[in-house]
C-alpha cells in the first residue's frame, strides 16, 4: 500500500457518513462540553475553534467566495467529523500507552520529510492533507504523530490498522475511558470506537452554517 495512504488510513477510517447536523432543543445534559473523554473535556469551544482552523485554511487556499462556497458544502458534516476524530485521537493515545507505544518527535519529523519528499513540497503535503482528509495545517505534525501511533501499535498487536484486532484495542480503550458524548452530536459507539448520531425525537435537523 501507498504510504502516504497508509498513513491516512486511521484518519479515514475514522470520519463518518455525510448527514444533517444536529441540533438539541431541548435540555442539555454537557453544559459547555462536546465531549467527555475520561477526566478531559472537549468544550463546544475547542470543538468550534478546531472547526474554524479547518474552514481558515480552506478560506486561504480557495479564495474565490464562490469555490469557497462550493468546499464547504462538500464538507457540511465537518462538525461532527471533526468531534469524532477528537474524540478518537484520545481512544487511540490510551490505546497506545496501554500498550506501552510512543512516539518520539524526531520519528514524526522522519515522517513529514518523507511524505514531503513524495508530494512534491511542505506546501503540497499540507494541500494534500487539508483537501483530503480535513487537516489544516496547523495540525499537521499532530496528525501524523497519530498515524504514527496507530501505525506502531497495530505493530505491536501483530496486526494492522484495518484489522479487527486493532479496533478492539481501540474499543477496550474506549470502554476505559467511558467516553460521553454531547446528544447534540450523537452517540459514541464503543465497540465499533466510532460516533454515530442519535435518533432521539426532541433533535432536529439544521445546515451547518460556516
Amino acid at each position: 500500500m501507498h504510504r502516504r495512504r497508509r498513513t491516512a488510513l486511521l484518519l479515514t477510517a475514522a470520519l463518518v457518513a455525510a448527514a444533517p447536523l444536529l441540533s438539541a432543543c431541548g435540555s442539555d445534559a454537557h453544559p459547555g462540553a462536546a465531549a467527555v473523554v475520561g477526566d478531559q473535556r472537549i468544550t463546544v469551544s475547542q470543538l468550534e475553534g478546531r472547526v474554524g482552523e479547518v474552514r481558515e485554511a480552506q478560506r486561504a487556499a480557495v479564495p474565490d467566495d464562490e469555490q469557497y462556497q462550493q468546499v464547504v458544502a462538500r464538507t457540511g458534516s465537518l462538525t461532527r467529523d471533526t468531534l469524532h476524530s477528537m474524540v478518537l485521537d484520545r481512544v487511540l493515545h490510551r490505546a497506545a500507552e496501554d500498550a506501552g507505544v510512543s512516539v518520539s518527535r524526531k520519528e514524526v519529523q522522519h515522517m513529514r520529510t518523507g511524505l514531503e519528499q513524495q508530494a512534491g513540497g511542505a506546501r503540497e503535503l499540507e494541500t494534500v492533507w487539508l483537501q483530503q482528509y480535513g487537516v489544516p495545517p496547523v495540525r499537521l505534525e499532530e496528525n501524523l504523530r497519530l498515524q504514527l501511533e496507530a501505525q506502531k501499535l497495530a505493530e505491536h498487536l501483530g496486526t494492522d490498522t484495518s484489522r479487527p484486532e486493532f479496533w478492539k484495542a481501540l474499543s477496550a480503550a474506549s470502554e476505559k475511558l467511558d467516553v460521553d458524548l454531547n446528544p447534540r452530536y450523537g452517540s459514541w459507539d464503543v465497540q465499533k470506537s466510532s460516533r454515530v448520531d442519535s435518533g432521539t425525537p426532541w433533535l432536529r435537523d439544521v445546515s451547518e452554517q460556516t
